[in-house]
């Protein structure tokens, strides 16, 4: 009874650590940086960007190379299509990606020689400002903004925004809205990007009977309407045009008073009393043998 048994272990073993159990292998691969100090021609980029959850990779890199750019740099899809192998079609995607999420915002301004020109600004930190009064880039999901509003998600702006209101004539005449309307289904002849819907010519038609009853003639309005357009592209014609209808309309004609009726000049005729000649609407007596000596009744 009293003799041991030496292959029962005097005590239970400690329970091994993850890490350093005997089965398990160390951990190979995976990322290793190597980290090297820049000290010129380097660009601070948030994780939001390069790490964002719902970007695509395209996105996400194009919107890191728009970051590095100097200030006043094209990057229009042509401009952008040039310098990269990916085709107009997937970087115009790219960019639609970056402006749902705010990191691009676009803005038409009128310039001094009347050209209306698109203005592309790249926000590094969407729904930061720098001062409460400053207009701009709309907040990131999930991150509360400082600014009024947000910019609509793209499947908000799936279904078109209803365009703004449009001058209207003081008369309608279905004439006149139908030399409109003929007017703006014309336009696509002179520039092919304003090929309107049939709902949108019908919008734009009482904009156009507008001018063309303030005396405009068609030739001069369709070149209110096709001059100067941006070159990188139109998003939405129908707004630019709606745009251009109301910000240009010409002052109404001065006001013009109807001309006095011209004088009545009968037919001569001679007097049945001295046979002279005179004007009256019928035969008879003249005026002088009508009143007689002195001026009285004869």
């Amino acid at each position: 009874m009293d003799t041991q048994n030496p292959s029962v272990p005097p005590h239970a073993p400690a329970r091994v650590a993850g890490n350093k159990h005997p089965n398990r292998r160390p951990r190979s691969g995976g990322l290793i940086h190597e980290h090297t100090r820049h000290n010129d021609r380097f660009t601070v980029i948030g994780n939001h960007l390069t790490q964002h959850p719902d970007l695509s990779l395209l996105a996400i890199g194009l919107g890191c190379h728009i970051q590095s750019l100097p200030p006043g740099a094209r990057i229009d899809i042509k401009s952008l299509a040039a310098r990269f192998i990916e085709g107009a079609a997937r970087i115009a995607g790219a960019l639609r990606e970056l402006e749902d999420h705010g990191y691009l915002r676009r803005e038409r301004q009128r310039v001094p020689d009347g050209r209306i020109v698109t203005r592309t600004i790249s926000c590094n930190q969407p729904g930061v400002r720098r001062r409460p009064d400053e207009s701009g880039c709309p907040a990131r999901p999930g991150r509360p903004a400082t600014a009024p509003a947000e910019r609509p998600s793209r499947a908000a702006r799936a279904g078109r925004a209803p365009l703004p209101e449009v001058p209207r004539p003081a008369v309608t005449a279905p004439a006149l809205l139908q030399a409109a309307g003929e007017l703006l289904a014309d336009l696509h002849r002179h520039d092919g990007r304003l090929l309107l819907s049939a709902a949108d010519t019908a919008h734009l038609a009482p904009g156009v009977a507008a001018w063309l009853e303030r005396d405009v003639g068609p030739a001069l309005v369709r070149r209110a309407l096709t001059a100067g357009l941006p070159p990188e592209g139109l998003r939405r014609p129908a707004a630019l045009l709606v745009h251009r209808l109301t910000a240009q309309l010409p002052p109404p004609p001065p006001f013009r008073a109807p001309a006095a009726p011209a004088p009545v000049r009968h037919p001569l005729q001679t007097c049945d009393g001295c046979d002279r000649a005179f004007r009256a609407p019928e035969p008879g007596r003249c005026h002088d043998c009508r009143t007689g000596p002195g001026g009285r009744p004869a």
